[in-house]
């Protein structure tokens, strides 16, 4: 993965909020039963991935407004990511969520995309969590949502950052790789 100094300089943050994660277990996710649209198996089956992620779309919405995310804790810890295979925008990383047990309605990251006019257009989200072995030949914790395995595990990408899994969600911009693919070829810095 491409990083900046930016990522560099936040490390710490970062192997803090991962560290836990190394020896903390990932249970299943909560589900929320306020407006009975959510279950524990609607949110971890491919079946109802669509109406869990329609579901975590209009729950994600007021995170539109930059402002709330850093208001709710969401740090950036990127400047905007690219590679060859397309973006990823700024990741802006929640730490309590990072070391809390994976939730499939919680996103530890959030992905943005920097405006022309300085502000930021939310792109989707990322799920993150350590490799609880540390070790790149076994993948038997890899975590899924919504039917969708997890990406890894893959080294850190950054000095301090652990073995991992994550998964990325485009919720709001179309990605022609798919909704779940790391990369947006749409997506440009």
């Amino acid at each position: 993965m491409f990083r900046t100094r930016s990522a560099r300089r936040t490390t710490a943050l970062i192997a803090t909020a991962v560290a836990a994660l190394v020896t903390g277990s990932a249970g299943p996710a909560a589900a929320h039963d306020d407006d009975g649209i959510r279950t524990a198996a609607e949110l971890h089956s491919r079946d109802g991935a669509g109406a869990a992620l329609a579901a975590l779309r209009r729950d994600l919405r007021p995170y539109e407004d930059v402002r709330l995310a850093l208001a709710d804790g969401f740090v950036p810890v990127s400047e905007c990511t690219e590679s060859p295979a397309g973006g990823m925008g700024v990741h802006f990383l929640n730490p309590a969520r990072a070391m809390a047990p994976l939730d499939a309605t919680k996103p530890a990251i959030l992905l943005y995309l920097p405006t022309s006019g300085g502000g930021y257009r939310l792109l989707g989200a990322e799920w993150f969590q350590a490799d609880a072995d540390q070790n790149l030949g076994t993948d038997d914790d890899r975590p899924s949502l919504w039917g969708q395995p997890f990406d890894g595990p893959m080294l850190g990408h950054e000095p301090g950052m652990p073995i991992h899994y994550d998964l990325h969600v485009w919720l709001y911009d179309a990605n022609p790789a798919g909704v779940f693919a790391p990369w947006n070829p749409a997506v440009s810095c």
